[in-house]
């Protein structure tokens, strides 16, 4: 199998287009034709981590965190990104890395968080703005269903739970032809009135290439006359962190203890308590201090996270009970996440997960 049909079936779980603009996710490390049989599945790409690749005979490490994260301006062996990166190269170790694409999707990182606590009726808490467009086109009257059509197969006209949604509008279009065209309607030189539906169809942003190359294929028209726009409305299924109930309602120091048992830790960080009891709970994989307001704003109890500075616990104030329960902790799940939706995919394929426990932080 090709690293392009893995890549491909890594990008319909996390497209990579959901990324957040700073990260650096995608195939870091090879070549996309390259032809592989096995692959290793971690959270992180470290030298220990490529040792195991090449103990299993991995020629592929599918990663979540990137190892290369920043530009690097030289490889020689002197940090563990180099060292890690040399080695994968020297015995051709493809590497891929998923990251925020993976943090921003609806069953990804933050969903298997809140899976670990049973969490319902879950929502994303910080939705990603940006992700849906609109499509605007003009059809001839007896062409519409046709081109509707194709649009939906390319992915247009999903909106949360439905599908197949667009919105057409009667008109009249007017168009003439100069002497090298060959239009379909009409004569050339001759300014043609013609009935025409104004076709208005939401997709994916990720997807625009596809629904245009399927607008121009269908269209009639020898000049197809289109809009595309970004929308503020927000898509409920893409954006990190997420926002559920509990299944019981805990006291703030039963819901630490049920915390260090679903995310197997002996030690939580977390701010002063108020005794106020635990229903509502934002979790969010990774740094995520920058959620905090959301978190109370959507109305949590207790917002999950990690990376917590000093100056941030202050925001806890006497509402939110914050939790930072580590970076490595909150992160752990991604790799199982990845190695399920893959075997799904591939059930033939040896997708292997990494048991090097790539954790920096140690606890005494």
């Amino acid at each position: 199998m090709t690293l392009k049909e893995i890549t491909k079936a890594i990008n319909e779980l996390a497209p990579e287009h959901f990324a957040e603009d700073f990260d650096n996710v995608g195939l870091i490390v090879g070549d996309e034709k390259k032809e592989v049989s096995k692959a290793l599945i971690s959270l992180d790409t470290t030298e220990d981590v490529v040792n195991e690749a090449i103990d299993k005979g991995c020629e592929l490490i599918i990663s979540f965190h990137p190892i290369i994260f920043k530009g690097l301006k030289r490889l020689n062996a002197k940090d563990y990104v180099s060292r890690s990166v040399i080695k994968a190269i020297k015995n051709d170790i493809a590497i891929y890395a998923t990251h925020t694409a993976l943090d921003n999707i609806h069953k990804g990182t933050n969903f298997s968080m809140a899976e670990q606590l049973g969490l319902r009726e879950c929502e994303v808490l910080v939705p990603k703005p940006g992700t849906i467009k609109k499509l605007t086109t003009y059809i001839p009257v007896d062409d519409t269903e046709m081109v509707r059509e194709a649009l939906f197969t390319a992915g247009a006209g999903n909106i949360g739970n439905y599908e197949r949604c667009s919105f057409t509008l009667e008109g009249t279009g007017s168009f003439k032809g100069n002497e090298d065209s060959n239009p379909v309607k009409g004569e050339r030189g001759v300014t043609q009135l013609e009935p025409e539906n104004q076709l208005n169809i939401t997709f994916p942003a990720h997807q625009e290439f596809a629904v245009l190359k399927a607008l121009f294929k269908a269209h009639p028209y020898e000049e197809v006359a289109y809009e595309v726009e970004t929308l503020e409305n927000i898509d409920q299924q893409r954006g990190i962190g997420m926002i559920g109930k509990l299944p019981d309602t805990l006291s703030e120091r039963a819901f630490i203890e049920k915390l260090k048992k679903a995310f197997q830790t002996t030690c939580i960080r977390h701010s002063r308590f108020n005794e106020k009891n635990i229903n509502n709970v934002a979790v969010l994989g990774g740094s995520g201090a920058f959620a905090i307001s959301k978190a109370r704003s959507a109305g949590a109890d207790a917002y999950v996270t990690a990376d917590l500075k000093y100056h941030d616990f202050f925001q806890a104030e006497s509402d939110l009970l914050l939790a930072d329960i580590g970076h490595h902790e909150s992160e752990q799940f991604t790799k199982n996440l990845l190695y399920d939706h893959l075997r799904e995919k591939f059930p033939n394929f040896a997708f292997v997960l990494a048991e090097t426990n790539t954790n920096p932080v140690q606890y005494t």
